[in-house]
């Protein structure tokens, strides 16, 4: 009987029915909100999989590629996140005190702010690809194998920035099913294009490296595309209008104060990831190589505790909307349980099977050593991804970037950066004293998090 019940319950998470989750039980609020984001999340990480997969039989050159590129991708998609808090705090807090209205225009201001940053990306960082890759430690010939890869990426930055920031409007709506749908539509299709792009088919010729960019661009086109027809057709609770286009000052003042913190504070840790990608650049192709299918595997089921963070983050914020405080605390504590207890579980499987698995993307044998050394130095401090993980997101749904900026600051910039130069240049750990120092700063980072959570600060946030 129980297991009818789950299942109708994954049912309805995946069919989007209608939920209000200010009321009602907390535990089925939270699967609710969890399912259709981990999907979302899962589709999101077996796309990096297997553009990696591809990608790789190309070659080594190929794959550093796409790992420096990738590295410098991150300040976009750190943007696109931090932009993206803003829309999901307020939408939620909206939807919470039941004012849809507040809620549209909270969206359309947003996706004018956006359209405005990505352009000021794309122009320089198409004509600078060249330069930007070799800043990152590429030598000659990965630069000549992969500049043109880099420059589409950084040219359709916007796509990737929208497709962020629409999600977070459907997370805050509490509609993860749309966000679902829309990832996995503009994913599955990455999947589909990849091999086709890379390798040439027929008619279509093979572009080598370029071919996984051109892919990824027009999937991610196509999920936007239907963003916007849900968000104009009336299909969501916020409803965009030719109207909400023009500039409101007051609305633009209360989502800059939540995008300008909230993209600092993904771009103070992908700026982190930056310095130790180009510390682990000075080993070598191979240790690039290594170094990026062990973060792709670790982001393989990192991405789907990304989805049960965003539940607690949207759970947080209408549950603050409609002043249940209590009930937003409680909802954040039981998503850490989860939290935990699955990545648990993964880091004895990726402990064990680090080998086969890092030897599934990459026959380079010194590569697959690096490879194996970071998958299972990950796999040691796994769980305390998620401690840090959830309540910093619950900060983020109460619209308080502030705090969760602060603690990335102080321990990716002045504890995670120092220590990774230190390990691997000082003491010669090379990748391993890299991630050693990753978990080591996620163990601080954990800390101090739950710490100030309990404190209940966030609670009383106002935006």
């Amino acid at each position: 009987m129980r297991n009818n019940r789950f299942v109708q319950l994954v049912l309805s998470a995946v069919r989007g029915e209608a939920y209000d989750y200010t009321s009602g039980s907390i535990r089925k609020s939270i699967v609710l909100l969890s399912i259709p984001m981990m999907l979302e999340m899962a589709m999101e990480s077996v796309f990096a999989l297997v553009d990696t997969f591809f990608v790789g039989r190309i070659g080594v050159e190929a794959l550093t590629t796409i790992g420096l590129t990738e590295v410098m991708m991150t300040l976009i998609y750190s943007i696109g996140l931090g932009l993206s808090l803003a829309p999901m705090a307020l939408i939620a807090r909206f939807v919470g005190e039941k004012n849809p209205a507040l809620a549209s225009r909270a969206a359309g201001q947003s996706i004018v702010l956006t359209l405005a940053i990505s352009l000021l990306i794309a122009v320089p960082g198409y004509l600078y690809a060249a330069e930007l890759l070799a800043l990152m430690g590429a030598d000659a010939s990965v630069v000549a194998a992969g500049v043109g890869y880099t420059r589409i990426m950084f040219a359709s930055n916007g796509v990737i920035m929208l497709l962020f920031l629409l999600n977070g409007v459907f997370r805050g709506a509490g509609e993860p099913a749309t966000a679902m749908r829309v990832l996995w539509l503009a994913n599955g299709m990455n999947i589909l294009l990849d091999p086709l792009f890379i390798f040439g088919l027929g008619p279509i010729p093979g572009f080598g490296v370029e071919g996984a960019a051109i892919a990824t661009t027009i999937g991610r086109s196509v999920g936007v595309g239907y963003q916007l027809y849900i968000l104009f057709s009336g299909r969501s609770v916020v409803r965009l209008r030719l109207g909400g286009w023009r500039l409101d000052l007051g609305m633009q003042a209360r989502v800059l104060r939540v995008a300008a913190t909230g993209a600092f504070q993904y771009l103070i840790g992908s700026a982190s990831w930056i310095f130790l990608a180009r510390i682990v650049a000075s080993f070598g192709p191979s240790a690039v190589a290594g170094y990026t299918v062990g973060i792709r595997l670790i982001l393989f089921t990192l991405l789907p505790a990304w989805g049960i963070s965003n539940a607690a983050a949207t759970f947080v914020g209408q549950n603050l909307g409609a002043a249940r405080p209590l009930r937003a605390e409680r909802g954040v504590w039981w998503a850490l349980g989860i939290t935990s207890l699955y990545l648990g579980l993964l880091s004895m499987g990726y402990y064990f099977l680090a080998r086969p698995l890092v030897q599934g993307f990459t026959q380079d044998p010194v590569a697959i050593g690096y490879g194996v050394d970071a998958l299972r130095i990950f796999a040691i401090g796994y769980v305390v991804f998620g401690l840090g993980l959830i309540p910093i997101q619950a900060f983020n749904g109460a619209g308080d970037t502030a705090t969760p900026s602060l603690l990335n600051f102080i321990c990716f910039w002045l504890i995670e950066i120092p220590l990774g130069y230190y390990l691997a240049i000082n003491l010669g750990y090379e990748v391993s004293g890299v991630v050693w120092a990753v978990v080591l700063a996620e163990c601080v980072l954990a800390a101090i998090a739950i710490t100030l959570f309990r404190r209940g600060r966030w609670k009383t946030k106002v935006i």
